[in-house]
């Protein structure tokens, strides 16, 4: 009850259901997957041979679609459910401005209205992506803005900030709960959207059986976790049931490292604090991350699943600078011909990293990394590396304790 003001009727179901293994997709959703699924799972026979690696490197693409990104899988649903309830229209955030894209698509397919909350240095870095979004009939507020209680708030005590997801929920869920007819919805962190996402892991798995391929590892780029949650889902299931072992490595930028360095503790999931709590690592509610290039990855929590699969040893974490980042982003489209996004280039990077151990070692592991987009709208992020300008940012132990010092206190 206390979630039916915010999301959709059926999305809060689906948020709770702990009990169903498996949640039948709609026709109308598969209709509109049959554009662009299944994704291709490809293997990187170029980027092997120019590493010169015994290991065989495999990456699932997600950006054949318009929206560039694999959150159209969950975008279009959730736009349904939206539809099938009879709301008007939706809000959101966007970070890089992938998700965004995605569902100004969504709604445009199923005519609904859409804003979207736009993290402010993205906003700024990408104006085509901004474009897209109004092609497709989205209004985009670039955020923290001065329309909301809690965007006029966070910019008073936080003068010139470039804004952050948790700025942009904030101000998302505000505006929806004036609006009448009108429901939030995200493209990140929640069971629901893991759930949706999960078509990239099953399509992923029953590729590899279909040749008789076992990957002994598994990366993915993770800010909130949806793409990360979706493509090991069906491995982690495998693991949980004793059939098989996977090494699954999430990778996140060394500016926001949520798993890495931050805490295991219930938090806000956005910065106004409007949101109910999660468990979840978390960097603070109050973190605001550097003005890094992979927008969708500067969360300052992580999907309450994915903490707690990190928190029991089912998966590991590793943070990574910006610089290494393009570094292997640009390895990968001189020998792949795909221009990977920031936030997908960080699951290159761990995967050149392990494919370059396996030739010091000779051994023959199996890759399988999740290629989540292009990067064909973060020029601007490739023009400062190419042009040697790019800096590295890594937060201090002060700066995260100042931060942790805001965590509410739960007592259970």
């Amino acid at each position: 009850e206390e979630l039916a003001g915010v999301f959709c009727d059926a999305l809060i179901k689906q948020e709770l259901d702990d009990t169903a293994a498996f949640i039948p997709i709609p026709e109308e959703i598969l209709k509109f997957y049959r554009m662009y699924r299944p994704s291709p799972l490809v293997r990187a026979y170029c980027l092997e041979e120019k590493l010169q690696t015994p290991a065989k490197i495999y990456y699932k693409f997600e950006g054949n679609n318009t929206s560039g990104s694999h959150k159209l899988n969950s975008a279009i649903a959730q736009a349904y459910y939206a539809k099938k309830q009879g709301l008007k229209g939706v809000t959101t955030e966007t970070g890089a401005g992938q998700w965004g894209t995605a569902l100004s698509m969504a709604c445009a397919y199923f005519g609904l209205d859409c804003r979207v909350y736009m993290v402010k240095v993205s906003y700024e870095q990408k104006p085509f992506r901004r474009e897209v979004m109004r092609t497709y009939g989205a209004t985009v507020t670039p955020s923290p803005s001065d329309t909301t209680e809690v965007g006029r708030k966070i910019l008073a005590e936080h003068p010139g900030t470039t804004g952050s997801l948790g700025c942009a929920i904030s101000e998302a869920v505000e505006a929806e709960t004036k609006l009448d007819g009108y429901r939030y919805v995200l493209g990140s962190v929640l069971n629901q959207v893991l759930l949706h996402q999960t078509v990239i892991g099953l399509e992923t798995k029953a590729a590899l059986d279909k040749y008789n391929i076992k990957p002994d590892m598994i990366i993915g780029c993770a800010g909130g976790g949806s793409n990360l949650g979706g493509l090991v889902s069906p491995f982690i299931g495998e693991m949980l049931r004793g059939e098989n072992q996977y090494q699954i490595i999430a990778v996140e930028p060394a500016s926001c490292p949520s798993f890495t360095r931050g805490k295991f503790a219930y938090d806000f999931c956005d910065t106004g604090k409007v949101c109910p709590l999660a468990k979840m690592y978390t960097l603070g509610s109050n973190f605001i991350p550097s003005a890094n290039h992979a927008g969708g990855l500067r969360y300052h929590g992580m999907s309450p699943i994915l903490s707690q699969l990190y928190h029991d040893g089912l998966m590991e974490a590793r943070s990574v600078e910006q610089t290494a980042v393009f570094d292997a982003a640009t390895q990968f489209a001189r020998v792949e011909g795909i221009l990977p996004a920031p936030e997908s280039s960080h699951a290159i990077r761990v995967a050149i990293d392990e494919a370059l151990k396996c030739k010091e070692t000779g051994e023959e592991k199996t890759i399988v990394f999740g290629l989540t987009g292009t990067g064909y709208f973060d020029m601007v992020a490739y023009q400062k590396f190419n042009d040697g300008v790019m800096s590295d940012y890594i937060p201090t132990d002060e700066e995260l304790e100042q931060s942790f010092a805001g965590l509410p206190k739960v007592d259970l």
